[in-house]
């Protein structure tokens, strides 16, 4: 007999990312088509769902397995559909998954006498993988089944827990009369009578949740199991004794009883296959291990065997490749082993395609829930699957945010099921967009996200982009011409004008803190007089004199563009005077910017002291008008100097030496330069503890972050090898220590610590080759190594070249001695390759105090923009981003829209801002750029317009039109800075200006 070859196993990891096939298209949507059917004569295929509904479907018998699940997935609105599979019993009485590939008539042999169970058939290790609330609620459909018919065993708290959380999405809070009746009326486990009291007790504590909460909650402890996800296999050893192998995403397990006793990690397993009743394991040379090179079950018939090495190579490619493997060629004249291969998207496919797109949220309908406030009304749950449960009111203000992936999209009405706990959710008035129709797919489509917080309490996603409505003028060409003609050409005047634009933001942000800070924390008496007087002294006389400077700027512009007294505008045609003059008012307030670390550290300092004042801080950042974190506030006065001193260089560098505003531009320059080169140590210094500080609000686990001698250097995503296979995690590197961690998905959208690497003794090596993963690469610490892997080469260059640099420091610095990390987590300890999946009542209750009062946290900081991404930034990249900021009007046109929108748009903290104009308090929408391109039009593209430039990432595609060259030189140039790695040879501790 023909041996089969799993290459599946033994090859290398496919690219990262191949584009994903779309499945589950909604069959609510305009012009896309259910799965295109083949010729031939039709059947009707019956489907039991996993609420014991059944469903008919109309299909070709010539059709392949996958159009039929395309089709199941359709009817669902089921984005994340390859997670689940449809199974059936053959005509040897087994049980198998449908083949995808092959004709259903090869597969089913009575099609209309065959019933197909939809069921889960890929069980992830973490329930926070599964991002829509729909996928969480079918695997507790799955679980609630595998309890009932004992499937899944576990000890009586366990089994009580479990259905507590069932009961309390199907009737909600605990009323014990009613809830005693549903117990004996409804059975959920075997021999349930004994714990009715129990499973009581436990309801009792669930007061408050939601339908969703209590499917996030149930597979929180399900997956904790030994047998969560185990569909048993028999089997026996070489000595006959009985045993049951199974697959799961670590490996192969071998089980006696209900017993786990062995497990093959994918890691350890060279090959699988199977010869006749034979299943072998061939396993990789370990000179540690007492393992044979081969192992080998005896399985009941060769079919049991082959069914059982299926579902192992599908398990395989599912967890552990990045992408569909490719088919093997078709041999010319013998063909050797079996031809099957695993087909549909990884779970790494899976997870990065839904955290890209954004779609419309489908109501669905829980079938045994009697509860109000169901699932039907949590339309925003992607990437938030623990909802608060305190109700938050959308804001009825026009602050409307949809999806970086669809900014075509028209607005969607709230159905009347978009209501939560009785109360009618309110929405902003709806908005136009320039396309004049809508899109409704699930699979690839994108939802509207309301700015601030949306139903469920949460964030929106950070890869948001605006929808404006007709306030945002949309200019004609007609307009565009005549204004053209009356305004000044010169390029001074469009350099006075970026003074003029960014002048105004800058008073925007200065009032930030003197008017909105003040008001919402600085008059609470919880603030000491000491944080209250070195907040005011420093803030309010910058604010007095940049408002008289902006009064100034916008008389001389008007001036130089004729709006006023034209007969002399020729004097006028000069902003040179105006700077030197107020730059020289400017050098006495300038005096104590070096102390504005100390603002820093008194307000982290007065937070630790006063739990209100923490409060107040952190519900001020996330207020629509605080739309970078508080403390790149406290330092937009250094930033701000630096930013005449670019413009006072332009200017310099545009007229010759015999014009009348040269003398006046060089003499301004002098000035700022002189105190840019006093303060540039102190502004060094003073970033970097900002940015500690930041990122202490991102991190959970960590201990004195800031202290004296650490700098921050780099930020962003790698994928983690571990006995789980990669796994994507957020690291953290330090001049003296790196550390790794994961997103929680809890309602503070936080990074959990797993473990750190001190820099001191460090290695680096490649390790692509000894691993089969691209872009991968080892660090091997002193007490323990790290095997990971980067998005891309560039994004692998990066990290290693910063980490090198930051090994030769370790090597020479003393650095921060303090310890980083709480002592729960050490330098040689990973929990999460620790035994985490062991069962604890411990465990299994915690989750009630969790849920009490969640502490909202900004979930579209730099930290999760990355996350999203699969990026990094480093230091010298966030001084870049800060230095390069840039204001003023553009036109703004989506991929598929006709008209031009007239925006207001501020660019700063790696993101573009969106204003109606100039004189709006906070921005309608945002649109972080990391990942973006910039570049021109093509003209293939039909965009005849000059100034033109265009956004895309992947197959997100903006276009922004500038008024002048000068302008959109400017806006590619600072766009730029923030899409484009910078070079190490800038140095760590140092950084130029960005002229």
């Amino acid at each position: 007999m023909a041996e089969p070859d799993p290459d599946t196993i033994s090859s290398g990891a496919g690219q990262r990312l191949g584009a994903p096939e779309t499945l589950g298209i909604s069959t609510l949507d305009p012009g896309h088509r259910p799965p295109a059917m083949p010729p031939g004569r039709h059947v009707t295929i019956r489907v039991r769902m996993l609420d014991d509904t059944e469903e008919l479907f109309d299909i070709s018998q010539k059709a392949s397995g996958k159009v039929l699940f395309d089709l199941v997935c359709s009817h669902m609105n089921l984005i994340e559909g390859d997670y689940f599979g449809l199974e059936f019993q053959n005509h040897q009485k087994m049980m198998v998954w449908l083949d995808h590939i092959k004709p259903i008539i090869k597969q089913l042999r009575r099609p209309k006498h065959t019933i197909l169970r939809f069921s889960v058939k890929f069980f992830p290790p973490d329930h926070a993988q599964l991002l829509e609330e729909l996928t969480r609620y079918l695997f507790a459909l799955q679980i609630k089944q595998d309890l009932s018919c004992g499937r899944l065993t576990c000890n009586d708290s366990s089994a009580a827990l479990m259905v507590s959380y069932i009961i309390q999405s199907e009737i909600g809070d605990f009323e014990e009369s009613q809830c005693r009746s549903h117990l004996l009326n409804n059975n959920y486990i075997p021999d349930q009578m004994p714990l009715i009291d129990k499973i009581m007790e436990f309801h009792s504590k669930n007061i408050g949740q939601t339908p969703a909460e209590s499917d996030y909650r149930l597979l929180e402890v399900a997956r904790r199991l030994e047998m969560y996800g185990i569909r048993l296999h028999p089997a026996k050893d070489r000595e006959g004794t009985k045993l049951s192998l199974s697959v799961a995403h670590t490996g192969v397990l071998v089980f006696q009883g209900h017993t786990k006793i062995n497990a093959f990690n994918w890691s350890k397993v060279r090959k699988l296959s199977f010869k006749r009743k034979r299943f072998l394991i061939k396993l990789r040379p370990d000179l540690n291990s007492s393992y044979q090179d081969t192992l080998e079950f005896l399985m009941p018939s060769r079919d049991c065997c082959k069914v059982f090495w299926k579902i192992c190579v599908e398990y395989h490619a599912f967890f552990r490749l990045f992408e569909e493997p490719k088919p093997k060629p078709k041999p010319v004249l013998f063909s050797r082993g079996s031809s099957f291969r695993f087909s549909g998207r990884t779970q790494k496919q899976v997870i990065e395609y839904v955290r890209e797109s954004e779609f419309k949220k489908i109501p669905f309908e829980r079938k045994h829930s009697r509860v109000q406030y169901n699932s039907r009304a949590q339309h925003n749950s992607r990437l938030s699957p623990l909802p608060s449960p305190s109700h938050h009111e959308v804001p009825t203000d026009e602050s409307v945010l949809v999806s970086a992936e669809d900014p075509s999209a028209s607005r969607v009405r709230m159905s009347p099921l978009h209501q939560r706990n009785g109360h009618e959710e309110r929405t902003g008035p709806h908005l136009s967009a320039s396309s004049g129709h809508s899109h409704g797919m699930v699979n690839g489509q994108k939802s509207l996200e309301l700015c601030g917080h949306s139903p469920d309490g949460r964030l929106p996603s950070p890869l948001t982009s605006p929808l404006l409505n007709d306030a945002c003028s949309v200019r004609t060409d007609d307009e565009d011409e005549v204004r053209r003609k009356r305004f000044p050409t010169d390029r001074a005047y469009f350099i006075a004008k970026e003074l003029l634009t960014t002048e105004r933001t800058y008073v925007k942000d200065l009032e930030v803190v003197t008017v909105s800070f003040q008001s919402a924390v600085g008059q609470d008496e919880a603030t000491p007089d000491s944080l209250k007087d070195a907040v005011f002294s420093a803030f309010e006389p910058l604010h007095k004199f940049h408002t008289g400077f902006l009064r100034e700027v916008e008389q001389r512009l008007a001036l130089w563009e004729g709006r006023s007294n034209a007969h002399i505008k020729g004097d006028y045609q000069r902003i040179g005077d105006v700077l030197l003059k107020n730059l020289q008012g400017l050098k006495p307030l300038t005096a104590n910017l070096n102390k504005q670390s100390e603002i820093l550290l008194e307000l982290e300092k007065a937070c630790k002291a006063s739990r209100r004042l923490e409060t107040l801080c952190r519900d001020f950042e996330l207020q629509k008008v605080c739309y970078v974190p508080l403390n790149v506030f406290i330092l937009r006065p250094l930033h701000r100097l630096i930013h005449y001193k670019q413009i006072l260089e332009r200017l310099c560098k545009h007229y010759p030496a015999t014009h009348v505003d040269f003398r006046d531009c060089r003499a301004a320059l002098a000035d700022v330069s002189e105190v840019v080169d006093q303060l540039q140590g102190s502004l060094i210094k003073m970033e970097n503890v900002q940015k500690l500080l930041e990122l202490k609000k991102d991190l959970i686990g960590v201990d004195n972050l800031v202290v004296p001698g650490r700098e921050f250097i780099r930020l962003g995503c790698l994928s983690k090898l571990s006995g789980k296979g990669l796994q994507q995690r957020m690291f953290f590197l330090f001049n003296d220590v790196i550390l790794y961690t994961s997103r929680g998905m809890t309602a503070t959208n936080q990074f959990k610590v797993h473990g750190q690497l001190l820099l001191h003794g460090m290695t680096i090596r490649e390790s692509e080759d000894e691993w089969g993963v691209p872009h991968a690469f080892t660090l091997v610490g002193q007490r323990q190594s790290v095997v990971v892997a980067a998005s891309s080469l560039v994004e692998m260059e990066k990290w290693m070249e910063d980490l090198k640099v930051a090994i030769e420091m370790a090597k020479t610095s003393n650095g921060p001695s303090s310890e980083l990390l709480t002592s729960s987590l050490t330098d040689n300890k990973c929990p999460e390759d620790s035994s985490m999946e062991a069962e604890s009542e411990d465990d299994m209750t915690a989750p009630h105090t969790s849920l009490e009062k969640p502490t909202p946290h900004r979930g579209n900081t730099m930290v999760h923009v990355c996350w999203h991404r699969n990026t990094s930034v480093s230091m010298v990249d966030f001084s870049i981003a800060v230095e390069n900021q840039l204001s003023g009007n553009l036109l703004r046109k989506f991929k598929n829209s006709n008209g031009w929108q007239k925006l207001w748009v501020v660019f700063t903290n790696f993101s573009l801002f969106f204003y109606k104009s100039h004189q709006d308090d906070y921005p309608l929408a945002s649109l972080p750029l990391l990942g973006y391109s910039v570049t021109v039009p093509s003209e293939s593209e039909n965009i005849h317009k000059d100034y033109v430039f265009k956004l895309h990432f992947k197959s997100h595609v903006y276009y922004f039109r500038s008024e002048s060259e000068y302008t959109f030189e400017r806006w590619m140039e600072v766009i730029r800075s923030a899409t484009v790695p910078s070079s190490r040879a800038r140095g760590l501790n140092g950084k130029e200006t960005h002229p």
